[in-house]
């Protein structure tokens, strides 16, 4: 069997591995978010469920984060309510989106996951079966029942090589739809293997898996193997670990193969994902506007911050803004040096930025509204009274490794806030 079989399998409650046929699976884990979870609470109540018949069931409230009046404010009160009243987890403003949080603190190799949202998949870069549904099927499962979906066909992707210098993750996946479009994983199960996956840390396997749902697939699956260990091993849970790979003789429906050492920086054109072309066919356009850590698309600050670098030779007029819950990402001197590198090549090099914040609170917040939540320390707190002091990084980093907290560019000056006063100092200077 593959590894997609084996978790179907290991959860099945009615019909046959057949590619098409109907089948029912059992459901371990759920998520929601604010914006999708009240229809799915509200669901659960009608069932008369009073506890949650599953393993684990969270509710994040990380999407519909922008208070222009009482209904957002409305429905995260009550999505605080009904999770206290039904045994749910409840993830409060700030900690970070689900997509993320849910892979280093609750994902768990060989289970399955639902979530109402089409990013859940994002979890099967730690080999959960992570599917997005919509809120009643959430709700269903919350109540203990099953899930029914057609069996979906399984598709190989074999990695080859390594990622070169300047290519990313990211790049993979829009490989993947540059082939397939933006339909050609519908009813399939996209499933990575080969000798280039030791290469990929867990996040970047997230963002090839997040983005699967661009494909339309099913979900997407990687094997859980020492990489996975090691990444749950650094989240402190390696006791969650448990190896998930597929047999040596394991068959699939469909195969396709990737050379990792081939790839080039790509960026998906307007107006659909799969309109991808080469970043270098494309030097000369005018920026307006980057976006370049979206809290959903799971690319880590130091991968990132590398493409950003591709921009040094273009005359940009960037609002750049960092919208990321930061508090596991910087895990590695590595990553966090290459940041350091990064924005200090942006502030040699010149780049023209006409009004640029970094903040990494709550998402939906406007550049304007993020300013006035800036303060010095380790602790950011909001004018608007809504909500408590948000804490930036968790109790038990090391405190010698600068940390890349907040940082603003306002009047064409860079503010990056480290513990270390002296590395402050070399990354602040004048545009």
């Amino acid at each position: 069997m593959n590894a997609a079989q084996k978790l179907i399998s290991a959860h099945l409650v009615s019909g046959d591995l057949t590619p098409g046929g109907e089948i029912a699976i059992r459901i371990d884990q759920t998520l929601t978010q604010d914006s999708t979870g009240t229809m799915a609470y509200l669901q659960l109540e009608a069932m008369g469920t009073e506890q949650v018949k599953t393993k684990r069931s969270v509710a994040y409230i990380d999407h519909n984060m922008l208070q222009s009046g009482f209904e957002n404010a409305d429905d995260h009160k009550y999505i605080q309510t009904v999770a206290a009243k039904h045994g749910i987890w409840f993830s409060r403003p700030g900690n970070g989106i689900c997509h993320q949080v849910h892979l280093e603190r609750f994902s768990v190799p060989g289970q399955t996951l639902l979530g109402s949202d089409s990013h859940t998949p994002t979890c099967g870069a730690a080999g959960m079966l992570a599917i997005g549904a919509g809120g009643l099927d959430v709700a269903v499962a919350m109540g203990g029942g099953a899930y029914y979906l057609a069996m979906p066909k399984i598709c190989k992707v074999e990695l080859t090589g390594a990622l070169r210098p300047m290519v990313t993750a990211k790049d993979v996946i829009l490989e993947v739809l540059r082939r397939l479009s933006v339909k050609g994983g519908v009813g399939k199960i996209m499933e990575y293997s080969g000798e280039g996956l030791k290469t990929l840390s867990v996040p970047e396997r997230a963002t090839i898996a997040n983005m699967g749902a661009e494909l339309g697939a099913t979900t997407t699956v990687f094997p859980s193997d020492e990489v996975t260990r090691a990444f749950f091993k650094a989240q402190g849970r390696e006791d969650d670990w448990s190896e998930l790979m597929p047999d040596p003789d394991a068959e699939y429906d469909e195969e396709i193969s990737i050379d990792l050492s081939a790839l080039h920086p790509l960026a998906a054109m307007p107006h659909s994902p799969d309109n991808v072309a080469p970043v270098s066919e494309k030097a000369g356009i005018k920026i307006d506007q980057v976006d370049p850590i979206r809290q959903s698309t799971r690319i880590t600050v130091s991968l990132y911050f590398m493409q950003f670098k591709e921009l040094r030779n273009l005359d940009c007029n960037i609002p750049f803004r960092l919208m990321q819950s930061m508090e596991n990402i910087l895990s590695s001197g590595t990553e966090h040096f290459s940041v350091i590198q990064a924005l200090d090549h942006v502030c040699t090099k010149r780049i023209k930025l006409n009004r640029t914040v970094m903040y990494f609170p709550l998402a939906g917040l406007s550049i304007q509204q993020s300013q006035k939540g800036i303060k010095s320390g380790t602790e950011t707190y909001f004018q608007n009274g809504d909500f408590p002091p948000f804490q930036m990084v968790q109790p038990g980093f090391d405190k010698d490794m600068a940390r890349l907290l907040y940082g603003a560019v306002h009047r064409m000056v860079v503010f990056v806030h480290f513990w270390d006063k002296k590395r402050m100092a070399t990354i602040r200077r004048q545009l």
